[in-house]
């Protein structure tokens, strides 16, 4: 009799984890709480139809398990734009520092059609009716041999397996088990720093490139501004403009039409006055309740990421922790998220021979 498995989190290391399975014919499914797959990385679309990325955007050849995959699947990467003028800013009042940064041999890369590009695919080698949408877990009871898997609206499913897909720190507060793990892995969990809980990205898009035109490169950084970082985000075909970037921290206390505001007034008084008129802008700020419950109990990046801890399987080797943030290497990254998904994937290997 097949096992049956349930993968929960339909983000990067999520469906990595169940294509990987699905290779050596073994059959997941995937539980996602939110409307969507994907996790960190969301790309839209701009008015003009630029693919904008909201999350997880770049990648580098030190990531060298996300580039085999990306390489598997069939996808094309492009280098980050890095030509021209570069801005630093360290005072509003002073003008900023030009630099430059020379094309690099070991340039970062971003993906044709976006990140979003990379989750799409490995959903499409999967069955569609094994991706669940909108179904959140909230309880999980060791039952004989089995593991009983409780759906926030009252369905229970039994397996024989779960891997958990999710941030810790999630995990810790949203999922009741029973009988509880362990108490050290119970006190672990809430105090696991989930990689990007907190930041606040945003998109800007363009009819053109007005600051090649002018020999910026688009690299901003800023110690003043409500910008705090920026890039070009020109589309592989380099026939879509816009930027891409962070807010600084202290702008999720402005509605969003404030936000865009204050966007435009520092890009105009650092690029122009063609920075005014953006065909579309779009923000998140990434505290939603599919990525951190509650408030982060950490004090530094990448706490407690990769954890010995999480290395571990428990109730009796039916229950596994995956996910970005249990990685030994790379926490928090996609390298991260491809690196626990082919962990757990050799894992249940061995533990099925």
């Amino acid at each position: 009799m097949k096992e049956r498995i349930i993968i929960i989190g339909g983000g990067l290391s999520g469906l990595t984890l169940a294509y990987l399975l699905s290779k050596r014919g073994i059959e997941s499914k995937v539980l996602e709480a939110s409307s969507r797959i994907g996790g960190r990385i969301k790309t839209i679309k701009g008015a003009l139809e630029t693919p904008l990325e909201l999350g997880a955007t770049w990648f580098s050849g030190m990531h060298k398990n996300l580039m085999t995959l990306i390489t598997e699947l069939d996808l094309e990467k492009y280098p980050q734009y890095s030509k021209g003028t570069s801005l630093f800013q360290t005072k509003s009042f002073e003008p900023p520092q030009e630099f430059f940064v020379p094309e690099s041999e070991n340039p970062s890369f971003r993906l044709k059609d976006g990140t979003q590009k990379l989750i799409h695919t490995l959903a499409q080698k999967l069955p569609s009716k094994n991706i669940h949408l909108n179904t959140k877990v909230v309880g999980i009871t060791e039952f004989d041999s089995k593991l009983i898997v409780k759906i926030s609206n009252g369905e229970k499913l039994y397996v024989d397996k779960v891997v958990l897909c999710l941030p810790p720190q999630l995990i810790g507060l949203n999922i009741k088990f029973s009988p509880e793990l362990p108490s050290s892995v119970s006190k672990l969990l809430p105090n696991v720093q989930t990689w990007m809980a907190g930041a606040i990205k945003f998109v800007l898009e363009y009819e053109v490139p007005f600051w090649r035109n002018k020999g910026f490169s688009g690299m901003l950084y800023s110690h003043s501004g409500i910008v705090s970082e920026m890039y070009d985000h020109t589309n592989f075909e380099e026939n879509k403009f816009g930027f891409t970037g962070f807010l600084n921290a202290g702008a999720v206390s402005y509605p969003q039409k404030v936000r865009k505001e204050f966007v435009l007034k520092h890009l105009t008084e650092l690029l122009g006055k063609e920075a005014l008129n953006p065909s579309a802008y779009f923000d998140k700020i990434w505290t939603d309740e599919f990525l951190i419950s509650g408030d982060q109990f950490t004090q530094r990046a990448h706490q407690n990421n990769g954890h010995p801890s999480l290395q571990n399987c428990y109730m009796n080797g039916k229950l596994y922790f995956s996910g970005t943030e249990t990685a030994t290497e790379f926490g928090g990254y996609m390298e991260g998220a491809v690196i626990s998904a082919l962990s757990i994937a050799e894992k249940l290997k061995s533990n099925n021979t």
